[in-house]
């Protein structure tokens, strides 16, 4: 079951002719901007630490390719601050849970090598550099395993030496999510982040990359109960990130909450639109598809047929592509053929079909339904 599932993905996305590049997750930039609150105090000027803040705030939402620019800017404010070239390092993984490819790890990498020969003038900033050094080291290697599982030994040693800096806490809690092997079904990894990110939490109840980062340890069927108070927590902590819009999706999905992700991911997707009509042509992101696959399957759990065949339709005049994602080629792939092909004649709920585990989540779960219905909990 579990080869047959993954070869229909491959086969479809094969279908598609899409390519796997950057998702891009789009941003709404406004006078009344709110991505909520983060404090980590870097060796910069006062406007580079002003700007490095509110890049990072962005980091915490996946809010690419927007953190890129901002960190760009922080090293053009001040070219000695270090730690603004560590932030375009991290920004090159638009969302560090999917392995990248090799031109954006040599990407990655060059930043580092900047970050470096930027002298960084505090040892917890060199920590920080290290570790993402450790991450992006022999780039020509490719995606790994090994390399997520450095990278994660490495933020742990940031977490145990820096016990008080609370962004060294969330990062580790980030990367062990990173690192989750997914046919461990003790869960440790994931459950071990949601409790470092939870103390966090009481702390620092607006802090962007809490709420989002507990939303993905417990990304999973026997978990997602846990998140429940983090997703109807986030979209308010950072509503001026679409992806921040979205994420709740992913907890309201595994338990049924099918009204309460219809008004999260259309909010998501008018965002993600009025972005990309601003800053992108009018192209279509994968942040845009990937909304577009959650709203068709809850739309069709409510037989709201209408609905989801309207956003069929809008997916299949899309003409224009923006750079992509794994996340947005395997919605594409999926929404005809997928979720509304698939739907019962009549309307109605789909078949009585639960959730399963699977290596690789972010295909499985867009391939097949993604909750146990209220009925079955």
């Amino acid at each position: 079951m579990r080869r047959s599932i993954i070869s229909a993905t491959l086969a479809a996305l094969a279908l598609t002719g899409l390519s796997v590049a950057f998702w891009a997750t789009p941003a709404r930039v406004s006078s009344e901007e709110k991505l909520g609150k983060v404090s980590f105090p870097v060796s910069c000027t006062p406007q580079a630490q002003a700007d490095f803040e509110r890049g990072l705030a962005m980091l915490h939402s996946f809010f690419f390719p927007e953190t890129v620019k901002t960190f760009t800017q922080v090293t053009q404010t001040d070219p000695s601050c270090a730690m603004g070239y560590w932030g375009i390092a991290m920004s090159t993984r638009p969302n560090p849970l999917i392995p990248l490819d090799v031109a954006t790890l040599k990407k990655g990498w060059e930043a580092v090598e900047k970050a470096k020969a930027a002298g960084a003038k505090t040892q917890r900033e060199r920590d920080y550099i290290a570790a993402m050094e450790v991450y992006y080291k022999e780039p020509e290697k490719g995606a790994s395993p090994a390399r997520a599982q450095a990278y994660e030994k490495a933020m742990e040693q940031v977490y145990l030496r820096y016990p008080t800096d609370a962004e060294a806490a969330i990062f580790y809690a980030l990367a062990l999510n990173e690192a989750t092997d997914h046919f461990d079904t003790t869960y440790a990894r994931q459950l071990k982040a949601g409790a470092i990110l939870e103390k966090v939490l009481a702390q620092q109840p607006d802090h962007p990359g809490v709420a989002h980062y507990i939303i993905h340890s417990y990304d999973f069927p026997s978990l997602a109960p846990r998140g429940l108070p983090a997703a109807r927590q986030y979209a308010a902590i950072a509503p001026s990130a679409p992806h921040a819009l979205h994420m709740p999706s992913h907890i309201f999905s595994m338990i049924g909450l099918w009204q309460e992700l219809i008004p999260a991911d259309r909010a998501s997707l008018a965002a993600a639109k009025a972005y990309s009509d601003k800053n992108q042509q009018g192209t279509v992101t994968a942040g845009m598809l990937h909304s577009m696959d959650f709203l068709t399957y809850a739309y069709l759990q409510g037989a709201q047929d209408n609905q989801a065949k309207a956003i069929v339709d809008e997916r299949n005049a899309a003409q224009k592509f923006w750079t992509r994602f794994l996340p947005g080629d395997t919605a594409y792939a999926a929404i005809p053929p997928l979720r509304y092909r698939a739907r019962p004649l009549g309307g109605g709920r789909l078949g009585r079909a639960h959730p399963v585990e699977l290596p690789g989540r972010r295909v499985h779960r867009l391939l097949r339904p993604r909750a146990r219905r209220r009925a079955e909990r």
